[in-house]
């Protein structure tokens, strides 16, 4: 048993407590308050002076995928022989000895979804990992975790220099429908062949809304397009990049969808980018449209997603809607809420000690607990 004693506990759910204690046991959080008896036989964390926080959640990330100091031979992330690829798993491409994970752990995030690259219209099953875990295996935490789909420039780009649909977003858009369409049409059929029941065997969960669509968008006109996609299907979506989601939100809130917003920390090096701004994020807030942070690493090193919080912050988001967006929010945005996101009983130890508030760039971290084991001992 672990009891965390001292320092500011910002739990995400139920305010903050100042001077209390976090009991854990086993990977579970126990008890939080004040008032809180430790045990004789616990190991006492002394973090007076401290901000206690859930650990950071990144929603979007291809650490793995794109492996740091490998970019040849780890370079995994987009399967470019065919646009319509839903039976692929990025956990099948993701190195768990990444040193992109350590830097994601030492800087307090906890858990991480891995995601296919953008340059297929359907690019694959994500994966939702530990930053750390004892053994490799005890990093996936959930193997299949929702479909990549992506509108846009990327794939009209890499298809259409091969003289390949899609050429243009027109056909963008007409190779996802289809892909839905024949999901829908054959999901109930007993007799399929094999190779049209693995092939669509991803899809038939995202038209049962038992995964959801994660899909890449930047200009407004994209995210209309996802818009009247999960309209006319009736399923899942989650809004992934949405650099010009703040220039639609009264669409995007009235459907109740979510964006994972980023990358930020990045220059405008494309037209899509043209609208990208630490603002956007207290525009969202303001209309109302959930949405967490991400780094949408390697675009950003993922260490730097707190840093993201901090500047959004600077820009105008206020400061506890900032640390939500990197942690509960992306928590309820992953479907994984019950266990993760903020410091309650009965949650998952997903636990970082700041040695300062965790939105001021000077403060360290302290410690990382991930499922209740302290990292690095």
């Amino acid at each position: 048993m672990i009891a965390i004693k001292g320092g500011t506990i910002m739990t995400m759910s139920g305010g903050t407590i100042q001077d209390g204690i976090i009991l854990i046991e086993g990977n579970i959080i126990k008890e939080v308050g004040r008032e809180v008896e430790i045990p004789p036989s616990a190991q006492v964390s002394d973090a007076s002076g401290c901000f206690i926080t859930p650990g950071f959640i990144d929603a979007h990330c291809h650490v793995g995928l794109v492996e740091e100091v490998n970019p040849v031979e780890g370079d995994d992330v987009n399967e470019t022989s065919d646009p319509i690829t839903p039976f692929l798993h990025a956990l099948d491409g993701v190195n768990l000895r990444d040193c992109a994970f350590a830097d994601a752990v030492q800087s307090g995030i906890t858990r991480l979804l891995v995601h296919p690259g953008s340059t297929n219209i359907i690019g694959g099953q994500s994966v939702l990992l530990k930053s750390w875990a004892p053994s490799l295996s005890e990093m996936v935490y959930r193997p299949q975790w929702g479909m990549k789909a992506a509108l846009g420039e990327n794939p009209k780009r890499i298809y259409g220099k091969k003289d390949k649909m899609p050429k243009t977003r027109m056909a963008s858009a007409a190779l996802l429908r289809k892909a839905l369409f024949m999901a829908q049409k054959n999901r109930d059929k007993k007799q399929l062949s094999p190779n049209d029941h693995f092939e669509l065997e991803g899809l038939f969960k995202v038209i049962r809304g038992e995964m959801p669509l994660w899909i890449h968008v930047h200009r407004a006109d994209d995210i209309l397009t996802a818009l009247r996609i999960k309209d006319e299907f009736q399923i899942e979506m989650v809004l992934q990049h949405g650099t010009e989601a703040h220039l639609v939100a009264d669409d995007i809130a009235k459907r109740g969808v979510a964006v994972c917003l980023g990358p930020l920390l990045i220059n405008r090096a494309k037209v899509e980018m043209r609208e990208v701004s630490f603002r956007n994020a207290a525009l969202l807030h303001q209309a109302g449209v959930k949405f967490c942070l991400i780094t949408d690493h390697p675009e950003v090193p993922i260490q730097y997603l707190g840093m993201c919080g901090a500047l959004a912050a600077r820009e105008g988001l206020e400061e506890n809607a900032a640390l939500q967006a990197l942690t509960l929010n992306a928590a309820e945005i992953l479907g994984v809420e019950k266990e993760l996101g903020s410091i309650e009983p009965g949650k998952r130890a997903d636990i970082v000690i700041f040695e300062g508030h965790p939105l001021d760039l000077k403060s360290k971290v302290r410690h990382v607990l991930v499922d209740g084991l302290m990292w690095g001992e």
